[in-house]
């Protein structure tokens, strides 16, 4: 059986700052059915480890789950952007840490189901602080977190956003391969 949708036509119903939102007629195995995206041009999370074993984290408001949330620095992508410069970027605008390496970690789709964003993350270490340089109308708090924690956190609930349970405990697991 073929699983592949093949769009038919779309229009687009929102286009907003941020995303756009299209409804699409698409065909599978000769069935036609409406599906409605979310287009996001990507984003990127930075887990940045300090030589003390420490998780660089952000602490904020977000307006859409309504609470303060726990997170990885992370952020939109630019047009035709580098995920590693924006990893880096990312975290020396919300944290002042700069990284001496920023190396690939992975990616994730958050919600394949109706948002086309995928989240690249990246490893940051090497870490030197700054000053914090936040976009307009961002109000971030850095925490440094020991990456022991941050897995109980993730694990217990503790941490609810996606993208930084899938870095602290890929990461937890990765380790445990190499180091034991």
């Amino acid at each position: 059986m073929d699983l592949t949708e093949r769009k038919i036509s779309g229009e687009t119903v929102f286009e907003g700052r941020v995303f756009s939102v299209e409804r699409d007629i698409i065909e599978q195995d000769g069935r036609r059915a409406v599906r409605e995206v979310v287009r996001h041009p990507g984003g990127v999370a930075a887990l940045a480890i300090d030589a003390d074993n420490n998780v660089v984290m952000v602490r904020q408001y977000r307006y859409a789950a309504g609470r303060v949330l726990l997170e990885l620095p992370a952020g939109r992508l630019e047009p035709h952007e580098d995920f590693l410069a924006a990893g880096a970027r990312e975290l020396s605008e919300e944290t002042g840490y700069h990284a001496e390496r920023v190396t690939p970690f992975g990616q994730m789709i958050p919600t394949g189901g109706y948002d086309s964003e995928v989240i690249y993350l990246c490893l940051a270490e090497g870490l030197t602080k700054g000053e914090t340089h936040p976009d307009d109308g961002e109000v971030v708090c850095t925490e440094l977190v020991p990456l022991e924690r941050a897995v109980e956190m993730a694990l217990n609930g503790e941490i609810e956003d996606g993208k930084t349970i899938v870095g602290l405990l890929k990461y937890a697991l990765l380790r445990g391969r190499t180091n034991g």
